[in-house]
């Protein structure tokens, strides 16, 4: 039999609730700071494999009108973009921009185009298309982007002998991509003539 005098000191083995309190503590914060410095990135196979994928990138932002150039003649007077939006329009999980631009005149009420934007392979912004020409010479109202459809109120005019600044025709309007392409149709409200 040994003495007390040879036995090792084993005074942690008489541990108080007060540490054990501590270790829990502390174990309890090594397990939730690892769960929280997990990669975002990636996520658990659902059938249980083990199997660990990365999740797909977050789709580019939306296409920046600015700097882009459109397909506008305004012969050196610059254009102005009056209006934007952006949506999915075509479905494929990426944001196109819609613009409404037309020439920055000093006077009078040049007429509007309508151009879609989409991000380019170098990430760059680039027109794909035009929805409403210039060359129609009407000008745009209301103008929104709502699940995949650009809407707007178009204005014109019933005769030349109509003053620019007045336009005195009013049709609602959609393009809606389809069968790879933008197609153009009337709302359900009809033409209306302004008085």
């Amino acid at each position: 039999m040994q003495t007390p005098a040879t036995l090792p000191d084993l005074g942690h083995t008489d541990a108080r609730p007060v540490h054990w309190l501590a270790t829990a503590t502390a174990m309890a914060a090594v397990v939730a700071g690892a769960g929280l410095l997990q990669p975002d990135a990636a996520k658990a196979d659902p059938s249980g494999s083990g199997i660990v994928t990365a999740a797909a990138p977050a789709p580019a932002p939306a296409p920046d009108a600015a700097g882009v150039e459109l397909p506008l003649e305004c012969g050196g007077a610059g254009t102005t973009v009056v209006k934007n939006a952006s949506g999915d329009l075509d479905g494929d999980g990426g944001a196109e921009t819609v613009v409404v631009a037309r020439c920055a005149a000093g006077s009078g009420t040049p007429p509007s185009g309508v151009y879609v934007l989409a991000r380019a392979t170098d990430g760059t912004a680039r027109t794909v298309a035009t929805l409403l020409d210039p060359a129609r010479h009407l000008s745009v109202g209301d103008f929104a982007v709502r699940d995949g459809v650009v809407t707007a109120t178009v204005l014109g005019y019933s005769s030349p002998a109509v003053p620019s600044c007045c336009p005195d025709q009013l049709e609602s309007v959609k393009w809606q991509w389809r069968g790879g392409k933008f197609v153009q149709s009337a709302q359900a409200s009809p033409d209306t003539d302004r008085a």
